[in-house]
């Protein structure tokens, strides 16, 4: 199906919009067979969120706004359904927050580093890190590829977002001391339970949502930034993201 054959009107149409621009991406080696598993399986969550961006998703999102604000040295990673989905919004987010974009894939090839930063820079993107040689450092405690990062970027980081993340990588940059803020449609995933901040909704609503918030607060003062990150529990936020998909789900059994 092609994406200008999807009806407006079609109930599913931006889902669709979206597996068709996973499949486009797919086809010239930006987006890995995996990467089409994981958007399905991270669809499912969507669907029972409803498909819109949760009240404790903005929570998330304004708290994501200010930890970015706050930091010295930023990163955001990305890898290629990232990379398919909203690279404008990542490269206009990084402008707006001083962030540094860096691949970092699991299914590691140099040809498909240089896909992606070619996709980024189209994008907009002046400097994309960890590509080829430019990964020589390494994230201790892991043996996957995702292990690799740029001494320039997440080794350096302070803090990193990380859309669509492995859960075992959260957890090692966590123990490195780094904020992590992910973006994770499951709220009951590794990632998602394992990062400092984790904003349960679909990538595609959320980074612009959180580019939003950026600009909103990026004038306020240090003690209101810093207020809000203190005000902001994960573990508290991620079981009201539970409490509403059961609500969602509850609701649905009432009228099968």
């Amino acid at each position: 199906m092609n994406e200008s054959f999807i009806p407006e009107n079609h109930p599913r149409a931006e889902s669709l919009k979206i597996r068709e621009k996973l499949v486009k991406y797919f086809k010239i080696g930006v987006v890995v067979p995996e990467g089409l598993i994981a958007h399905g399986r991270g669809e499912a969550f969507d669907y029972i969120l409803g498909e819109k961006t949760i009240t404790p998703a903005l929570d998330a999102i304004k708290a994501a706004a200010a930890t970015l604000l706050l930091a010295n040295y930023p990163v955001i990673s990305v890898n290629g359904n990232v990379a398919a989905l909203v690279a404008n919004e990542i490269v206009n987010l990084a402008k707006i927050t001083n962030s540094k974009i860096e691949v970092n894939l699991f299914n590691r090839t140099l040809e498909r580093e240089i896909i992606i930063q070619k996709v980024l820079k189209e994008a907009g993107a002046e400097e994309v890190l960890g590509v080829g040689n430019n990964a020589s450092a390494k994230i201790p405690e892991l043996s996957s590829e995702r292990r690799r990062v740029d001494p320039n970027g997440i080794l350096k980081a302070d803090v990193v977002l990380v859309p669509l993340e492995d859960g075992d990588r959260t957890e090692a940059l966590v123990k490195m001391g780094k904020i992590v803020i992910a973006i994770d449609l499951n709220p009951l995933s590794r990632t998602s339970k394992s990062a400092n901040i984790t904003i349960v909704d679909n990538v595609v609503r959320a980074i612009p949502k959180l580019i939003d918030e950026v600009s909103k607060l990026r004038f306020e003062s240090k003690e209101k930034l810093q207020q809000i990150v203190k005000n902001f529990d994960n573990k508290k936020n991620l079981n009201l993201c539970i409490g509403r998909i059961i609500e969602y789900l509850s609701n649905q059994a009432k009228v099968v």
